[in-house]
């Protein structure tokens, strides 16, 4: 198997944020996340460390076998150590939460740097259409293992919530 190349380089010190598209697949490109609880961990972990790292994540989807983020890393964090961030600390839970042993990832990933709005809005289509691409949802946002996906459920919770009926009112 071999190793990805990726056309940034980490011996150079990050001044500032900057934004990614990266992809990395799992090991021998085993179908690790066709089960709900792999994929569902795996967003939760992109979640945590969004929360606890200050990587912004825009965009993401969890395919089968691999998958693609669009994120923006904090000044002094390389993307090798976020995409270590995020691999281990799945790596990590899958192990302790889920008991699967065994080999998770391939060695490396790709990235993709963003440098203007026309590439990060082209790579955020990817991202949507990936799974409808690969025959997995009839349309974007469909699939329940990405950010559209989960971006169009929270937009109807909170229009739910604002269309109900204030409890607190009388008549």
């Amino acid at each position: 198997m071999s190793k990805p190349t990726r056309p940034s380089s980490p011996i150079l010190p990050p001044q500032t944020e900057r934004t990614f598209f990266a992809t990395t697949r799992t090991s021998v490109g085993r179908s690790l996340f066709q089960t709900e609880r792999m994929a569902t961990l795996l967003t939760d972990v992109l979640r945590s460390v969004m929360r606890s790292k200050g990587i912004i994540i825009h965009e993401f989807v969890v395919m089968p076998n691999h998958f693609h983020v669009l994120m923006t890393v904090p000044e002094q964090m390389t993307v090798e150590k976020a995409m270590q961030l995020i691999k281990g600390g799945f790596s990590f839970r899958a192990k302790r939460e889920l008991g699967f042993q065994g080999e998770i990832w391939q060695r490396g990933f790709s990235d993709v740097r963003i440098v203007d709005e026309l590439s990060f809005n082209q790579h955020r289509t990817y991202i949507d259409n990936n799974p409808v691409k690969a025959g997995l949802a009839d349309a974007p946002g469909k699939y329940p293992y990405c950010s559209i996906f989960l971006k169009e459920k929270k937009r109807k919770e909170v229009e739910g919530r604002e269309g109900s009926p204030d409890s607190g009112s009388s008549d």
